[in-house]
């Protein structure tokens, strides 16, 4: 894995096995060495620094958030067999969460995921992901019935004795990939925008994954539907965790013939063109921009500046 992909290097064990006992994960619940880290409504408890830092909260303060929290997942145990949990605060207004710890603050992951160090980046990624599965999974996809957390949240059951169905956090799977043609000035790659983002923003081409279909054919199809372009040897590069709300993006690069022409679908994209290494250091005086830093996108984009 690209050590500077961010959200990924996630130190903690996630200890599957001790979870499923649930009087080992009510002990480490207890235990006033482990770790809290609070969730809410999405965004995350950040201290605020140079770099912000993850705000993991131990103690009897520990103890009041749990006490609070509408629903609690074990996250794993770190090097120094300290269990770490995440606490879904969201059903509290504001003013009763805010400044919790050393000035921290809820705030957008995003806000700050570029400038954090990574492994609180992954950590606090992980604690959205699955806090935001909890909220969104509190009732049966089979019967309709209430389900109930078990194996340390990592694990909805219905309560119905008649299904019982289990469910299991849930990730969706998301192509994105960088388009590159040969030509002069070492070619091209392909960006795009979509006309809901930040003025300016250029970034590559992402769809989700379909029922019956590769990774590499998913490739294939998004890029001919959003841009209208041809493309073959689709190539795997990284993952990221993406927990905005719940996807996980597999970046690829896909090459596409010197001559293709981009003919995309407005309903889809707002513009798309080909830009050289030239076009996009030349960014800042043509009032575009690359996608934020912290985004695989970006990383795929950069990989390939490098290689000209």
């Amino acid at each position: 894995m690209p050590p500077d992909l961010l959200y990924t290097g996630c130190a903690l064990d996630r200890a599957a096995d001790q979870r499923r006992d649930p009087a080992w994960v009510a002990e480490r619940l207890r235990d006033p060495q482990s770790l809290i880290v609070p969730v809410w409504r999405d965004r995350n408890l950040i201290i605020p620094g140079d770099p912000p830092a993850a705000a993991a909260i131990a103690g009897s303060g520990a103890q009041d958030i749990v006490s609070l929290a509408a629903q609690v997942a074990f996250l794993g145990v770190d090097s120094g067999a300290r269990a770490w949990f995440a606490a879904d605060l969201s059903a509290l207004e504001r003013d009763t969460v805010g400044d919790l710890h050393g000035g921290a603050q809820f705030a957008d992951l995003r806000r700050f995921g570029a400038v954090m160090d990574r492994t609180d980046g992954s950590v606090l990624a992980y604690a959205r992901g699955i806090m935001h599965w909890h909220g969104r999974h509190r009732f049966c996809g089979v019967c309709g019935s209430p389900t109930v957390s078990r194996e340390g949240g990592h694990v909805r059951v219905c309560t119905d004795p008649d299904c019982g169905a289990q469910h299991f956090p849930r990730t969706d799977p998301a192509v994105i990939m960088l388009v590159t043609r040969s030509g002069p000035d070492g070619g091209a790659c392909l960006l795009a925008r979509q006309s809901k983002w930040p003025t300016g923003i250029v970034s590559t081409l992402a769809g989700f994954l379909e029922p019956g279909e590769s990774l590499e054919e998913a490739v294939i199809r998004e890029v001919a539907e959003e841009a209208g372009v041809a493309v073959e040897a689709a190539r795997y590069r990284a993952s990221q965790p993406w927990p905005f709300p719940s996807s996980l993006m597999l970046g690829f690069r896909a090459d596409a013939a010197a001559d293709a022409e981009i003919r995309f679908d407005a309903h889809e994209l707002e513009d798309a063109r080909w830009f050289t290494r030239a076009d996009i250091a030349a960014f800042p005086e043509s009032d575009l921009k690359l996608p934020r830093a912290d985004s695989i996108a970006r990383w795929l984009v950069e990989e390939w500046l490098a290689e000209g």
